[in-house]
């Protein structure tokens, strides 16, 4: 099978290079039949990729440990679950995941675009396939998924702990889901530049995929943040750590781009901007990617030193230059057909929004890099902690989320006082009264969160506005259920009404991170069995310790668990420690077992008001003695001992070292927090995906009309006065 899969890989570099040829051959001689040929080498492509897919996910299935990514991240008591993810955990599977991914939407996107976009199209393929035959070469030539063990093992070094995580199945998906998505626009518009056909065309075919890409990074960011809520011991979600900031600018630059583009649409103008963000947003994709395997930046996230950061390098400078080199010399099929009218106008709006959100990729990219700049400057590395984030980024979102309460509803070219004064008064006052009814209950510790909470409010207050008045108009044509009226106005107005679900859910989410950093409590203590710490009102009770055997479904210890049983307002909360045994060789039987990787159990109860959150840190210093003492007895009587009575005295020993600990238990350290609204983070970010798919989301021919004269009549002054905010 390790000869079957690297054929695959063969196969898949070759349909590669194959398909650039005939693309690019097809275009210039223009022979439709190796224009056809090159889109059918894409098809191909993801055919043998899929194979080899499945091949290596079938390895980890079985735990063959002749592969040796399978011996260095599985083991037999490894579950079932985790095998199916633990590819993507290895340097070498998570590259064959990001081929699969791109090859394929790329199938997808050029199987929908193969009567259109004719003259775009095979340049869109050939760079398509050429970031194929890159990642299909680096598997080849430098980091192969299908290289054969050095040595046979019984036992795999198995899955990092970290990452035994119902959200693992998820999280890398969705992550490398968007960053390929991305490179469908990114294709397409290198295409749209090097043929200068720069019309919304190309825009309006790659929408989906640009909306669908936004989508999946943000649920992969998202999912991010939540694995490090509950499964890391420093009770936070974001650390602002490289591989995050890594995956949040490319997120950045695209949702400055689906705002943008409206208005490249409706009026022919910031067409070197947007062109300049798909680019950007490609670049910035495929540097998240380095940064997790160059090895360049500490990261949690990241594979650690490599070989791949020369060629990772090579492929951004090409795209880079590449990118400059075709903005730079189309400039005169890029420029505007229309100039600002007015600063208050959406135009003016929109353009607010984008300069708001490239300063905070700037921010993050600046913070990101900032260690290696002052590296190659002073000699000495110098890392930039989430204050320093902080002081740029809060103030950029209170922006952020002004503008997207203004945009949507302020008028297109030239705003007036009168339409200011419908639009935006009855929400502004929404969003004063939340102010003060929020200072009336004492909500006062934060001024920033007072008023990103008035700006939440500011925003609903629009977006409600809006629905009202699309449902009142539907009513007065159709003479519909304010329901029925509903469903009927978002259906025949999906991408707009989808836009204003986005902002909702962002909205939600910065609530919630607004008072989650704002009014967290959180206590470090050290506390004996019968021992209590107030933390945020709530009382911690340790009731007594855990001490546990775990045993994989195969009958082989898996791990050995220490935690504490904990009682909150009268329910019971469980937290631990898990150790899970090294292969290093060089550590004892027993000692093997407290010496490898180990990861913190949270205790977590969540509501919509406030999360309960606990992590435990045992102290297993007296039972250091008792562990070289079993290795000593061990190491004696090696050669006394068949297999079979090792694994039996062992057994023996460890039982008496958790038994022991629960008997007569020292002092344990506790980190105790009381975080208020973080649930409605994790319901925002649900909003945001659902309002981006449905704006996404094909309408079929002649759903979405203008007005009708009928309309109008009924509507009246209303209609009359603002038609561009009563949607049909």
């Amino acid at each position: 099978m390790l000869a079957a899969g690297q054929a695959c890989l063969i196969v898949a570099f070759a349909a590669a290079l194959y398909g650039i040829a005939a693309s690019l051959y097809g275009s210039r001689a223009r022979r439709r039949e190796f224009v056809a040929s090159g889109r059918r080498a894409v098809y191909a492509m993801a055919g043998a990729t899929a194979v080899a897919f499945m091949l290596l996910e079938a390895a980890f299935v079985r735990s063959d440990f002749s592969y040796a990514v399978v011996a260095s991240h599985s083991s037999t008591t490894t579950p079932l679950f985790y095998r199916l993810t633990a590819m993507w955990s290895s340097q070498e599977g998570s590259l064959l995941l990001w081929l699969f991914s791109l090859s394929l939407w790329s199938s997808l996107i050029l199987f929908f675009t193969r009567h259109k976009l004719r003259a775009l199209a095979p340049y869109a393929t050939a760079v398509l396939l050429g970031f194929g035959a890159f990642f299909a070469g680096v598997m080849l030539f430098a980091e192969s998924p299908f290289q054969r063990a050095q040595t046979v093992v019984s036992e795999g070094a198995g899955l990092n702990p970290l990452l035994r995580d119902p959200g693992m199945m998820i999280h890398p998906p969705m992550l490398y889901s968007g960053y390929t998505l991305f490179a469908v626009p990114f294709a397409f518009a290198v295409a749209a530049l090097i043929t200068r056909r720069l019309d919304a065309e190309w825009i309006r075919s790659t929408r989906p995929f640009t909306l669908a890409a936004w989508c999946a990074l943000g649920f992969g960011i998202v999912l991010g943040a939540r694995w490090s809520y509950h499964e890391l011991d420093w009770g936070g979600y974001w650390m602002w750590d490289p591989v995050e900031n890594a995956s949040l600018m490319p997120w950045l630059t695209a949702t400055a781009f689906l705002h943008s583009v409206m208005i490249q649409e409706r009026r022919g103008m910031l067409r070197t901007w947007n062109v300049s963000l798909v680019l950007a947003t490609g670049v910035l994709s495929i540097l998240g990617t380095f940064l997790v395997r160059s090895g360049v930046l500490n990261s949690i996230h990241a594979f650690g030193a490599s070989t791949l950061g020369v060629p990772f390098l090579i492929l951004l400078a090409v795209m880079i230059a590449g990118s400059i080199y075709l903005v730079a010399t189309r400039q005169d099929v890029l420029k505007s057909e229309h100039r600002l009218d007015s600063l208050l106008s959406r135009e003016a709006a929109f353009v607010l929004n984008n300069l708001v959100l490239v300063a905070m990729c700037f921010v993050v990219f600046w913070g990101t890099f900032f260690p290696l700049i002052a590296e190659a400057v002073t000699g000495r590395q110098r890392n930039i902690g989430p204050p320093v984030y902080e002081r740029f980024i809060v103030p950029l979102a209170l922006i952020l989320v002004l503008l997207s309460a203004v945009g949507p509803v302020i008028a297109w070219r030239r705003a007036t006082a009168a339409n200011l004064k419908r639009n935006l008064g009855k929400p502004a006052l929404a969003g004063v009264l939340a102010v003060v009814a929020l200072i009336a209950f004492g909500v006062t510790g934060s001024v920033t969160a007072l008023i990103m909470f008035g700006l939440g409010a500011f925003v609903l207050g629009t977006v409600v506005q809006e629905f009202w008045r699309g449902v009142r108009a539907r009513r007065a044509v159709a003479r519909e259920a304010v329901p029925v009226a509903l469903v009927q106005l978002v259906k025949r107005n999906r991408r707009r009404y989808g836009g204003y679900l986005v902002h909702v859910g962002i909205i939600v989410l910065f609530v919630g991170v607004a008072a989650s950093s704002s009014f967290k409590d959180v206590q470090d203590v050290s506390l004996k069995p019968g021992e209590t710490a107030v933390v945020g009102g709530k009382q911690f009770t340790y009731v007594k310790p855990t001490s546990e055997l775990v045993a994989a479904p195969n009958g082989r210890l898996e791990k050995i668990q220490f935690g504490a049983e904990l009682r909150v307002e009268g329910r019971t909360m469980h937290t631990s420690k898990d150790y899970f045994p090294s292969q290093d060789a060089s550590l004892g039987p027993v000692s093997r077992f407290f010496d490898g990787e180990a990861t913190t159990e949270v205790a977590l109860r969540t509501a919509l008001g406030k999360d309960t959150w606990a992590a435990v840190a045992p102290d297993i210093a007296k039972l250091r003695p008792r562990i070289e003492e079993g290795d000593k007895v061990f190491a004696n009587a090696a050669d006394e001992l068949t297999a079979d009575q090792a694994n039996e005295f062992l057994a023996v020993a460890l039982r008496g070292l958790t038994d022991s600990y629960a008997d007569a238990p020292p002092p344990a350290r506790f980190r105790l927090e009381v975080n208020p609204l973080v649930t409605w983070i994790w319901i925002g970010s649900l909003i945001a995906v659902l309002g981006g798919i449905l704006a996404g989301w094909p309408t079929r021919r002649g759903l979405t009309k203008i007005a009708s004269a009928k309309y109008a009549a009924r509507v009246g002054k209303d209609v009359r006065e603002q038609p561009e905010t009563v949607p049909v």
